[in-house]
């Protein structure tokens, strides 16, 4: 054991002295000789009587300081032009009212009266309306709306509840959204993550009817009407079977191959080939495979098929086919939803969904380019130089545009009161681009961008007219405008080792899908900007500004 004597008899640390240690000769006061180890320079001399304050407390970081004064606080600054005032009338859509809010600054946002009323007493029940808000919001993610409008329809559904500083954010798969009571009281932010995807309209019709009455002054709905008619909406099962879905998909080849000059054995080929590969895909689902092998395996049957015929010798033409499979497969629906998130300014959500369309064309490409290699090995005739060959059939290929509009809205699951006015729709699209192409020899993809265009402003105004979505009303009659034929003969100028013909197609390809999905946005913008609903003039749609190259 150690001896407390020989402890006391240590030299103390050096760490334990203090800087202020007593110069030699002079003489060191009584306290110091008492306790050498004094080190402190903050000792509180003796006398001194120190009141201990009381503690201060703990509040949030939004308090107003005890020496504010609203009486006395200073003018804000006014910008030389005015401050604009904004006036939202009650009779423009829901969409365009949010979205007029939403491209303004907090500050400058208007703060009108709830659509629906609760208990003033205790106020809306924070949680539960952002809880509902979230859940609409993922609805109608996940069902392929643009963010732009999800982010509209989140902020609606917040405002008629009486949350008015609120915040959505919305990205591929992530919602979030944030409230903020006052100026001195913490936020209340919540998040919600999509895990799945699909493609029914019907439902997307439906959750837009629940915002528009959410919204709507003249109706009440309680947050647990909202809540009841939500959970019907999820529970609703898809309007068209399974079978009906298979013979969409062969009706929408057949319809795709005679645009490209096939006739009636043209088309049930085209369309056996689509039911095949659809039939395949299903399976590939059914064993939890990814989408991206699930498009391999759909590209197939409608490639075998016309490899199949040009080696027994037949005069069908394989190009009609293989096309017009692919026209089933081609992801115009994502690619129209990305491009239009990057041209509102969704570059994150525009950058996913693009690659996500990326993901699946080189699924079809592979799935083509193995079908068409090995029948190149089989020397099958397939000749690069058949789209060239152009059959006019302005009736038929009418005709044609219109039942592969009619298809695709069978497969987008969409009302069938909407159903007509989309298979116009697509009828009207490849009339303008028939008569801009053909007959007047305008280049494809300039003819392309104006019948999208058109598409999305009449896509636009149906969608204005049923308070509703634009999306059943234009994606499905953008279908006749798809670049089929260009990705098969770019696809197989690449299996025929002719690489500079097949990028130079594929180019092209890409350059009509591009122009397919700017002029869609270009022609709902067109409708926003000259086409308003009465009354409605004030409530202009602010855009971002930006700088130029600094």
């Amino acid at each position: 054991m150690t001896d407390p004597e020989s402890e006391d008899r240590k030299p103390p640390s050096d760490e334990a002295r203090s800087a202020f240690t007593q110069p030699q000769g002079v003489p060191a006061s009584p306290e110091t000789e008492d306790d050498p180890q004094v080190t402190s320079e903050f000792a509180i001399p003796e006398g001194f009587n120190a009141t201990q304050s009381p503690a201060e407390p703990e509040g949030s970081a939004f308090t107003r300081p005890d020496s504010y004064n609203e009486r006395d606080t200073p003018l804000a600054f006014t910008p030389p032009e005015g401050v604009p005032i904004v006036r939202l009338i009650k009779e423009a859509p829901w969409q365009d009212r949010m979205r007029t809010m939403l491209r303004m600054p907090v500050a400058e946002r208007p703060t009108p009266e709830p659509s629906q009323k609760h208990d003033e007493d205790s106020g809306p029940a924070v949680p539960r309306v952002l809880d509902l808000t979230l859940r609409i919001g993922e609805l109608l993610l996940a069902g392929g709306e643009g963010a732009e409008d999800v982010e509209a329809a989140m902020f609606a559904v917040c405002r008629s509840y009486g949350l008015d500083r609120c915040e959505p954010t919305v990205t591929f798969t992530l919602l979030n959204i944030s409230y903020q009571p006052s100026l001195v009281d913490d936020p209340v932010s919540a998040s919600r993550t999509v895990r799945r995807r699909g493609t029914d309209y019907t439902r997307l019709a439906a959750v837009f009817q629940l915002v528009d009455d959410i919204s709507s002054p003249d109706m009440e709905v309680s947050l647990e009407e909202a809540y009841r008619r939500l959970a019907e909406i999820r529970r609703n099962r898809h309007p068209y079977p399974g079978w009906a879905l298979t013979a969409a998909n062969g009706l929408l080849a057949g319809g795709a191959s005679v645009l490209v000059g096939g006739g009636p054995a043209v088309f049930v080929c085209a369309a056996i080939g689509a039911m095949l590969g659809d039939r395949l895909a299903w399976l590939a689902a059914g064993r939890g495979l990814p989408e991206f092998y699930q498009f391999m395996v759909a590209a197939t049957p409608p490639a075998a098929i016309g490899v199949a015929l040009t080696l027994a010798n037949s005069s069908l033409p394989s190009s009609a086919v293989i096309t017009g499979g692919l026209f089933a497969l081609l992801p115009g629906r994502a690619l129209v939803a990305g491009v239009q998130d990057g041209l509102t300014g969704y570059y994150i959500t525009a950058a996913a969904r693009l690659l996500e369309v990326m993901y699946f064309f080189v699924g079809i490409v592979i799935g083509v380019l193995v079908v068409l290699y090995m029948g190149v090995q089989l020397h099958a005739k397939l000749d690069p130089d058949a789209h060239n060959i152009f059959v006019n059939r302005p009736v038929w290929q009418i005709l044609a545009s219109m039942a592969l509009s009619l298809a695709f809205a069978v497969l987008l699951q969409q009302e069938r009161s909407t159903v007509l006015a989309v298979t116009l729709n697509g009828g009207v699209a490849w009339v303008v681009f028939g008569a801009m192409h053909y007959a007047g020899e305008i280049s494809p993809v300039a003819s392309t961008a104006v019948a999208a265009g058109l598409v999305g402003l009449f896509g636009q105004l149906f969608s204005r007219y049923r308070f509703a979505s634009a999306l059943p009303y234009v994606t499905a009659a953008i279908g006749p405008l798809l670049p089929g034929s260009s990705t098969y003969y770019g696809l197989l100028g690449i299996a025929q080792n002719n690489l500079d013909r097949g990028l130079l197609s594929l180019s092209q390809a890409v350059a009509t899908a591009l122009a397919i999905a700017i002029g869609v946005n270009l022609g709902s913008e067109i409708s926003r900007l000259f086409l308003r609903t009465p009354g409605a003039a004030g409530a202009s749609r602010r855009a971002a500004k930006r700088t130029r190259g600094f």
